[in-house]
């Protein structure tokens, strides 16, 4: 492979990963919930990834959270977006969220 083709490769990579995430992904949370160290309201929110954060807007107020994420890889692709909401010490708690048409998986931690 010439250094040309490597640079072409590289590029298309990058691009192809940037496009992936821009997509939005629509999520309705039933009560409030603590994404890492951000609180959410219950609601309808649409989420992007930009780089190592999660963006949540609130599809009533308009006003977005960031919040910061490790993507994790799964192994097939995922049908429909879903959250894992736990519950600890009487608090609900956003663990993960995958991202449905992809393999990705959102995980947060504080």
């Amino acid at each position: 492979m010439t250094m040309k083709s490597s640079l072409c490769t590289a590029i298309l990579a990058l691009a192809s990963f940037a496009a992936a995430n821009a997509k939005s992904y629509d999520i309705v949370l039933d009560n409030a919930v603590k994404a890492g160290s951000v609180q959410l309201e219950p609601g309808a929110y649409t989420v992007k990834v930009k780089g190592a954060s999660a963006v949540f807007t609130s599809v009533r107020s308009g006003k977005s959270y960031t919040a910061t994420v490790k993507l994790a890889s799964d192994g097939s692709k995922h049908d429909a977006t879903s959250v894992r909401i736990v519950t600890e010490d009487g608090a609900e708690v956003l663990k993960s969220i995958r991202l449905g048409g992809s393999n990705t998986t959102l995980e947060f931690n504080e």
